[in-house]
């Protein structure tokens, strides 16, 4: 659900907003309390369906940080009596597909059946002790620790994984956001089998749970499917809300040491959540400045103009609270302040004065072409549906989405980043052959 600027480009230019029919969205709730999305579609025999639970890394208690992916990494390796052997057989056997996700917000796990009854039933079937009745066997729980371990060690080699973490870090200030989704090797440690029990019986329940279900069946048939499904996961209490983000009070260099041939760079803030008044104009307004690859502001600044770098881009990440707005660049250590300082006189100078007319229409023709191609699938209709349901959005979001974008106005765009972008408040983050001691604060 993040990076939505990034579209690849396209030959799609000639296509009008009214190519696109959104797909027929019904909702109705559970009789034990789960949301449920659907849409009706018949051109493949299959069926997708997932259930993402409010039970992301938000959600992690204490010190015992990467617990809410190791809950959701070991639902498929041990349930009622199977061992991961069986579950994956038997997932096999019926032609399904099983995966499992995790993130800062959520959890999920979905479910790809061929809609025949006899399959799509069984299949539904082992979803249900999957999700219901997990195992946690201590020796996979200390097996997909070590794996964590390794993955942790690993990502602290990367300069890039080693930016965005402290970046996250710098942006949250403590709150649960600016955690590694993994945790630590010293939170890890914290997490004892106890934990998971008590983690998936709290947070995988009914009340907090949203599930999407599109493809090769009708509603009568969907319903009974949803209410077997969940038939054994308790209702539970709603989730408390998540912690308010704070605005940052005066921007930050952080100059990291490393072994690289480049450094990397982040610069941004505190950006906004889903469901956000100026989420339209931000994104249009983004696609011009770095969201649009080839064509954007800073492509053409840092990189046409100057050659500072391969490249460059820009994005908000919405999330349930308030994710980042952050922009990046890779370069050369001895251009690497020149970059920078292009870098954010760029920013500075769209959010003084927004983008001009041509660059506003061309980037509505190319969001207005591209758009049908991100809902062109079961699975990516699924992944929306779930989108919308999970972060409260109009119901109609998909069908107003063109209309949204094509009423967005030059002024708009400016006045939303006069009020969401602030340049002197800017996180920045530098990794790579760099000087640590030129880093501190901006005055």
């Amino acid at each position: 659900m993040k990076k939505l600027m990034h579209i690849g480009l396209l030959l799609l230019t000639t296509m009008s907003v009214s190519v696109f029919a959104a797909p027929e969205i019904i909702t109705w709730k559970t009789s034990n309390g789960a949301n449920v999305y659907f849409v009706e579609t018949h051109d493949l025999p299959i069926v997708d369906v997932q259930v993402v639970f409010d039970a992301g890394s938000v959600r992690d208690t204490g010190d015992k940080r990467g617990l809410s992916l190791l809950v959701n990494s070991l639902l498929e390796l041990g349930a009622n009596g199977l061992n991961a052997d069986q579950i994956s057989f038997e997932f096999e056997r019926l032609g399904a597909e099983y995966s499992a996700q995790s993130g800062h917000d959520s959890s999920s796990v979905s479910l790809r059946s061929l809609s025949d009854q006899s399959k799509l039933v069984k299949a539904v079937e082992m979803l249900r002790q999957v999700i219901a009745f997990p195992e946690f066997q201590q020796k996979d729980f200390e097996r997909q620790r070590n794996n964590l371990l390794v993955s942790i060690q690993r990502k602290h080699q990367s300069p890039a994984s080693i930016a965005k973490e402290r970046f996250e870090q710098e942006i949250y200030q403590g709150h649960p956001y600016g955690n590694a989704n993994e945790g630590s090797p010293d939170t890890l440690e914290q997490i004892a089998r106890e934990d998971l029990v008590n983690f998936h019986k709290q947070f995988y329940t009914t009340t907090n749970t949203i599930i999407s279900i599109v493809g090769d069946i009708k509603r009568q048939s969907a319903e009974k499917l949803v209410e077997e499904l969940l038939k054994s996961l308790p209702e539970g209490q709603a989730n408390k809300a998540i912690a308010v983000v704070n605005d940052l009070e005066r921007g930050k260099t952080i100059r990291i040491p490393h072994l690289s041939t480049q450094v990397h760079i982040l610069i941004g803030q505190p950006g906004i959540k889903y469901g956000d008044p100026d989420y339209f104009p931000l994104y249009v307004g983004n696609h011009i400045l770095g969201g649009g690859g080839l064509g954007s502001r800073l492509f053409e600044e840092v990189r046409e103009k100057r050659g500072l770098s391969y490249g460059v881009s820009s994005y908000f990440s919405p999330r349930r609270g308030v994710g980042t707005f952050m922009a990046s660049l890779q370069t050369r250590v001895d251009q690497a302040d020149q970059a920078l300082a292009v870098l954010r006189e760029t920013i500075a100078e769209f959010r003084h004065s927004g983008p001009n007319k041509s660059e506003l229409a061309a980037a509505k023709k190319y969001i207005a072409g591209s758009f049908p191609l991100r809902t062109d699938s079961n699975k990516e209709i699924s992944r929306y549906i779930s989108f919308i349901g999970f972060y409260g959005l109009p119901i109609d979001h998909l069908e107003t989405f063109a209309t949204k974008v094509a009423a967005v106005t030059v002024e708009e765009i400016r006045a939303s980043f006069q009020k969401r972008v602030d340049v002197d408040r800017f996180i920045t983050v530098m990794v790579g052959p760099v000087d640590a001691e030129q880093g501190g604060t901006i005055n």
